[in-house]
């Protein structure tokens, strides 16, 4: 599967962040039957890991489950062995770097030119403009003047309602995180969460 097209197809990369495995595994089945089958589970989540294992093992191929926030190289070995299919890092972190000596695909976070040629440099697929939000989509469509093959894609403060902006600017895919999953990671109502992801879903799907 290529991870880079899907990712651009599918648009939105739901960010889980939840208080424990069981409830990070129901916000992505909710997330899931609502129609967004691109995840990341932070390993801010307590047993992020874990609820990577139990969701793979749940799902089928198409759905793509990765791990966010990967620091260390121990995070970058663990999320490997859950069999999450790609590994998200807030920056270029020594997790990012073994992340790419295990062959996983590393969307690596950077924000400035500088940072964004040293992640490709270091052998990300993609690299994640975070925050997002400090610059707004002018900042991504700028990133891309000098780096127009550079794959990009924009994290940090999108709504529904700027998504589309950044996906305009250029970037590949939006990923969300609070604005999308809102309380449902601390017990919060899953219906809500379902109306949220079909709210963004609609969104991207009018870029």
């Amino acid at each position: 599967m290529d991870l880079l097209a899907e990712l651009g197809r599918r648009k939105v990369l739901a960010i889980i962040r939840a208080d424990g495995p069981d409830r990070a595994l129901e916000c992505i089945r909710t997330l899931v039957s609502a129609g967004i089958t691109a995840l990341e589970v932070s390993l801010t989540t307590p047993g992020g890991a874990e609820a990577i294992a139990k969701a793979r093992s749940e799902f089928d191929a198409s759905v793509l489950i990765g791990a966010g926030t990967v620091v260390t190289p121990a995070q970058a070995d663990e999320v490997a062995a859950a069999g999450a299919g790609f590994v998200v890092t807030p920056a270029i972190t020594r997790g990012a770097h073994r992340s790419v000596e295990l062959g996983l695909p590393l969307l690596c976070g950077a924000l400035t030119p500088t940072e964004v040629v040293a992640a490709l440099d270091l052998g990300a697929l993609a690299v994640k403009i975070f925050p997002a939000k400090l610059h707004g989509p002018g900042y991504l469509r700028e990133l891309r003047a000098p780096l127009p093959d550079a794959p990009l894609i924009a994290v940090g403060g999108i709504d529904a309602a700027s998504a589309p902006e950044y996906l305009a600017a250029g970037a590949f895919a939006v990923g969300i995180g609070s604005p999308l999953l809102g309380d449902a990671g601390t017990g919060g109502p899953q219906s809500a969460l379902a109306t949220r992801a079909a709210d963004f879903l609609r969104a991207v799907a009018d870029d």
